[in-house]
């Protein structure tokens, strides 16, 4: 079992350590202190859900069919730059640092739909589990469920870091303007990985 396990844990940690929309999105949730439990839980619940669909064996879904992943790229693009420009007029509102006691916090419900919308509109998370972790285990054999476990694990594992562990970061953020660099960077990231979605 260990022998699949790990395999699938640094798999599935390799995948989801790069910065992407749903990260910058929790990491802000960690900072802000808000809905962090329900937000990590969200995140990693899902993509338990995708990488047991793709080493169930979906991962053929995108050969047939051929409109699949185009169209999921488009729609992506599209939500990304919508968020991006959010995330852009929030940065130009803001001006002090970051207090969590004087936000008005978003309720949970908003809060929850954002974090799905940003998971499951993101083309990458359905290449990554789908297709990637999903052929990848079909080199386990009978350990495949393992390899699977060791993903999820992984994924359950930093979600649950990034959204608690953003807190060490807040001294930072209470400095006068970097909140707004932060809102400006998360720009940057979603219209970057909207451009790259679409070319």
């Amino acid at each position: 079992m260990l022998s699949a396990f790990l395999p699938g844990f640094l798999l599935g940690l390799s995948l989801i350590v790069a910065i992407g929309a749903q990260n910058a999105f929790v990491l802000r949730q960690g900072l802000r202190d808000e809905h962090v439990a329900a937000v990590c839980l969200t995140c990693a619940l899902s993509d338990a859900v995708l990488i047991r669909a793709g080493v169930s064996g979906f991962a053929q879904a995108g050969d047939r069919l051929p409109w699949l992943v185009p169209a999921m790229s488009y729609a992506g693009a599209a939500f990304l730059v919508v968020y991006g420009i959010g995330r852009f007029r929030a940065g130009l509102r803001a001006g002090g640092g970051l207090a969590p006691a004087d936000a008005v916090p978003a309720g949970l419900g908003p809060t929850l739909l954002m974090c799905l919308a940003l998971t499951w509109l993101n083309p990458h998370v359905y290449l990554d589990t789908l297709v990637l972790v999903g052929s990848v285990s079909t080199r386990f054999g009978e350990g495949r469920d393992a390899f699977a476990l060791g993903a999820m694990t992984a994924s359950f594992a930093f979600f649950f870091a990034l959204g608690y562990g953003a807190r060490l970061l807040r001294p930072v953020f209470a400095r006068p303007g970097a909140w707004r660099v932060m809102e400006f960077a998360m720009a940057i990231v979603m219209w970057a990985i909207a451009v790259r979605l679409v070319v």
